[in-house]
């Protein structure tokens, strides 16, 4: 014979089946609502995601900047060192992916086999473009060369300051190799990769710092970076 079930506990059992329905709890869920938010996987087989502020969700895509510059460029500077510097250094990492893109609105020319190059504030530009660009290629970490970066192109000279700025930012990285690097095959061809990455813009450049974000580069999206870019990269991060 089967046991009776008392009929307190059938009224109760009648109480509750209509609320946890209004829950949008999913009729095969087999945990205890206790237990319902203990793991994103039981959450999502109970169906109660949304009441379960707590759970771990998964990492946002983080907001993807480029800068197209030039080294001796005052508006590039500028930006870099009051903008950029200051909202990569503030936002956690995961935030903000910069790469960035010495070069502008260089001219090259293959003389011979060999790449030459011509810039728009002359050849100390050239040659700061290529230290910045050597010093990236041997640091290969974005959190090791940029403040060095930073040191250059906010001090008196970004071609003669490497040594000092190197001293304080990164004193691990070897001077002589970025030295080899500048003086020989290696920068020459880092530029060259720098001139394909600037031409192959889209739409194309028309003057530096040049800022696309997210792959875009629209006038808005400019003025905005250039006024605020930590507002910017916060409103973008979802």
């Amino acid at each position: 014979m089967a046991p009776t079930v008392p009929l307190p506990v059938l009224a109760l059992v009648a109480l509750v089946a209509p609320v946890v329905v209004g829950l949008g709890v999913s009729p095969g869920c087999d945990r205890p609502a206790h237990q319902w938010c203990s793991s994103p996987e039981i959450a999502v087989a109970c169906q109660v995601e949304s009441r379960c502020p707590d759970l771990p969700h998964p990492a946002a895509t983080p907001v993807q900047l480029s800068l197209y510059y030039e080294s001796l460029c005052p508006a590039c500077r500028q930006f870099l060192v009051l903008e950029l510097f200051p909202t990569w250094l503030l936002l956690p990492s995961e935030m903000l992916n910069i790469t960035l893109v010495p070069y502008g609105n260089a001219q090259e020319r293959n003389v011979s086999g060999k790449w030459s190059f011509q810039c728009q504030h002359g050849p100390e530009e050239c040659l700061g473009n290529m230290i910045e660009a050597c010093l990236m290629h041997e640091a290969k970490n974005f959190s090791t060369y940029f403040p060095v970066i930073f040191c250059l192109e906010s001090g008196s000279s970004v071609t003669k300051n490497l040594e000092a700025c190197l001293q304080v930012y990164a004193p691990e990285l070897d001077r002589g190799r970025i030295a080899a690097c500048v003086q020989g095959d290696t920068g020459l061809a880092l530029m060259h990769q720098n001139a394909q990455l600037t031409e192959a813009l889209s739409p194309p450049h028309q003057y530096v710092p040049w800022i696309v974000i997210n792959g875009k580069h629209t006038d808005e999206l400019q003025a905005q970076a250039e006024a605020s870019l930590l507002g910017l990269v916060c409103h973008l991060y979802q």
